[in-house]
């Protein structure tokens, strides 16, 4: 199949299961995609019972589409730029310690709770996993590809809480920055384990994170800087060219990053919210438009939905090769990771939020809010797939825990949310 029909199959299936989602399940627009994905896994594995050769072509298609790279390099930087651009940036610049510490904090505590919690897990004799040889950097490793949440699941049930400003902007603002952070402790920790940790010191792991993370940081600001200029110098006159020069910055973004090693994630969130402004003008009574004019928004806002759809359809499709290699054995060390999973992301969150609320008012109960909405996503699942097969028989047991995480945030935390917030 080429990357004409790909394309194709899979606007035919966004479009099909948002009608289907819309008119019947009446679900959020991401979890009802994701249910009908599985759903279609499901009948595709049925179908190979009759054909096996079907299940044969599903599967190779499948493992033929490069799911890591195509999510990271392309979908991943315009879905977290319209997210970007979609947040209240002021509300944001007031918050901005806030959101950095719950971020950062989140993300690191998550990946060293979780990593340390699975290894002693797989360690135990009563779960008969020891043989996989998983080791400790291989558990971090899992711990820092499922601390990040999605932020565009994560925006997209957020929208519909009716939470207050303050709050939802804490909330996107969180997500939107945790992912940037936990890609760049996922790489550090993978050349730790390509490299090994005999070869590894303090310095070079430091020298990679402040690179990745200060370059990335960088170059969204220099990047993002230009391009508000360019938008100024426009005024709003010519829209098309405004999507045009976003575009063209949002593509550039990953490029500079695999030249320079820098974090394109980080990169792309801060150009966002860069060009997310409002500039003076004496066009308006009240002095204030934003840079960018309302079309460049709605165009983003469709291509967002688009890939949004697109992502989802495609965790689905993914989960077909696990769902032939899975083990019922798993099934408790499933059930136990995820607890693992949830009560980290809470202590996380907890932690920062009881030492920021000696200087800030929270609203009541934002840790609970915050931890039951940290829904994991494409990224996760992408950096899984990303991971070298050095690891052995233990990167399949990573995948499933990785596949299990994901299903269980954003349909069993999606679905329950709204309740949670009321």
């Amino acid at each position: 199949m080429n990357l004409l029909e790909l394309s194709t199959l899979l606007l035919s299936l966004a479009s099909i299961f948002s009608i289907i989602n819309l008119r019947v399940l009446k679900l959020p627009q991401t979890i009802g995609l994701m249910v009908l994905a599985i759903v279609l896994s499901l009948i595709i594995m049925i179908a190979g019972l009759i054909s096996p050769e079907f299940l044969n072509y599903m599967t190779q298609l499948t493992k033929e589409f490069d799911f890591s790279v195509l999510l990271i390099d392309v979908m991943l930087p315009f879905l977290l730029f319209a997210g970007a651009i979609s947040v209240d940036v002021h509300e944001l610049l007031k918050d901005r310690l806030t959101v950095l510490f719950l971020a950062t904090f989140g993300v690191l505590f998550s990946t060293f709770a979780v990593g340390t919690g699975v290894f002693w897990l797989v360690q135990q004799p009563f779960l008969g996993l020891s043989s996989l040889g998983l080791t400790y950097v291989d558990c971090l490793l899992f711990g820092s590809l499922i601390a990040p949440t999605d932020p565009i699941a994560v925006l997209a049930m957020v929208k519909k809480m009716n939470l207050s400003k303050i709050t939802e902007t804490r909330i996107a603002g969180e997500s939107l920055f945790n992912d940037g952070i936990g890609v760049v402790v996922f790489l550090t920790l993978l050349s730790i384990k390509i490299e090994g940790i005999d070869n590894v010191t303090l310095q070079s792991v430091g020298s990679l994170f402040a690179q990745e993370v200060i370059g990335g940081v960088v170059m969204g600001a220099v990047l993002g800087f230009l391009g508000l200029k360019l938008v100024k110098y426009i005024e709003n006159t010519h829209v098309e060219l405004e999507v045009l020069i976003t575009l063209s910055l949002v593509l550039l973004v990953p490029i500079i990053s695999h030249l320079f090693h820098f974090s394109a994630v980080l990169g792309v969130v801060v150009m966002g919210l860069f060009l997310n402004q409002n500039i003076d003008t004496d066009k308006k009574q009240d002095g204030v438009q934003k840079a960018m004019g309302d079309y460049v928004y709605k165009f983003w806002h469709l291509l967002d939905e688009t890939l949004n759809a697109i992502l989802f359809i495609l965790i689905g499709l993914e989960i077909i090769p696990i769902l032939q290699n899975f083990d019922t054995s798993y099934l408790v060390i499933i059930l136990l990771v995820i607890l693992l999973v949830v009560v980290s992301r809470g202590i996380g969150v907890f932690i920062p939020i009881k030492i920021l609320s000696y200087r800030m008012t929270f609203e009541k109960n934002t840790a609970l809010i915050i931890t039951w909405g940290g829904l994991r996503g494409g990224l996760s699942i992408a950096l899984a797939l990303n991971l070298p097969d050095t690891i052995g028989d233990g990167k399949e047991l990573i995948l499933i825990l990785t596949y299990a995480v994901v299903l269980f945030t954003i349909l069993v935390q999606g679905l329950t949310l709204k309740k949670i917030v009321k």
